[in-house]
């Protein structure tokens, strides 16, 4: 599994406070409403998109950035330096890959609630990420997919800090038999418990785009307070090391997002290592929205997934996903839609409003 880092970009945690509670928002099963996107944003998506067409005809561009990134792939001793708080006795065993581990700069950290805490310093597998502005752009915590030792630590993560919503790029176990990720929210047949944590399942339903979606109750068994909801959009179909047959799944997700207030909190976004489909993701959704919001830069999906990468190992692994990212508008010959790009789905959303 290739770790990868770039430049150091500063991210905090502030945005996401533990400190207060946010106003509950009421998640939906219903389709997403029709987006409603201005004239400006409309001419942001146009150019765009003749942008990203563009990129598309010149591969080998793509390919050497994308080597580019893989030659500056962080180094062994720079990770034990830069990661000291993963690689510590006490946490270790908590990371699902060895080569996959957050930067201490920029890692999640945990309020202390049980009695274990302190030793492990609040570590779970977790990294704050964000790029551009965050009163446009929504900020993400990318994180493995839970161990079944760490499932309590993950709600405890998503209560702490609020997150209104789950991404969840993998199935649990792949088609080689290979548990990718705890089962740490099915609880259609009542209420499930991790530690002092219980979860109840409040609506379930599958899309036609095969999304599973949920809205989860969750809350600490002791606890007055109201339980925290939350929306759990998985995407069974994404291929580890791949991209999607199409991008009506990704188009939904980024539309069911596009309606929730950023100042909810961040956004949880997890495949197995928390890196390659977590990367591909962050990065499209990334750049849509700083798309919509006038700023351009975001056609540098290069420097994009440098800076992610400086904030968590190995973002967006293949460089397939970097070229699934920047090519959703283009079309082949015959006039069928190429599986794999953001410019696509920027061409849908404008569409869809108008």
């Amino acid at each position: 599994m290739a770790a990868t880092s770039a430049g150091k970009s500063s991210v905090t945690s502030s945005s996401s406070s533990s400190s207060s509670p946010k106003k509950p928002f009421d998640f939906s099963s219903d389709h997403p409403p029709k987006l409603v996107l201005s004239p400006d944003q409309l001419f942001y998506c146009s150019e765009a998109l003749k942008s990203l067409k563009e990129k598309l005809q010149t591969p080998k561009k793509i390919e050497q950035e994308f080597l580019h990134l893989q030659a500056n792939r962080i180094k062994k001793v720079d990770m034990m330096e830069s990661c000291r708080e993963a690689l510590q006795n006490v946490n270790f065993p908590k990371n699902r890959y060895t080569d996959v581990v957050p930067f201490d700069e920029n890692r999640v950290v945990l309020k202390s609630s049980k009695d274990s805490r302190s030793s492990g310093r609040g570590y779970i597998n977790a990294s704050f990420i964000e790029v551009g502005s965050t009163a446009s752009v929504s900020q993400f915590i990318a994180t493995q997919g839970p161990l079944p030792e760490t499932c309590e630590d993950f709600w405890e993560m998503v209560i702490q800090y609020h997150c209104p919503v789950i991404v969840m790029l993998t199935r649990l176990v792949d088609n080689y038999k290979m548990v990718k990720c705890a089962d740490y929210f099915q609880s259609e047949d009542g209420p499930r418990e991790f530690g002092n944590i219980r979860i109840t399942t409040k609506w379930k339903r599958t899309t036609d785009t095969s999304l599973v979606l949920r809205c989860l109750e969750v809350k600490y068994k002791e606890s007055e307070k109201p339980p925290h909801s939350v929306l759990h959009i998985q995407y069974p179909e994404w291929p580890d090391h791949g991209v999607p047959k199409d991008t009506l799944a990704v188009r939904e997700i980024v539309k069911r997002i596009y309606h929730i207030p950023l100042e909810l909190g961040p956004i949880v976004v997890h495949c197995s290592a928390g890196i390659g489909r977590t990367g591909a993701f962050c990065t499209i959704l990334n750049t849509i929205q700083r798309i919509l919001a006038g700023n351009m830069t975001a056609l540098n999906l290069g420097h994009t997934v440098s800076i992610f990468r400086s904030q968590r190992i190995g973002m967006v692994q293949t460089e397939r996903s970097i070229i699934h990212a920047a090519s959703m508008g283009a079309r082949t010959s015959d006039k069928a839609v190429k599986p794999q790009n953001v410019a696509w789905i920027l061409g849908s959303l404008s569409a869809d409003c108008a």
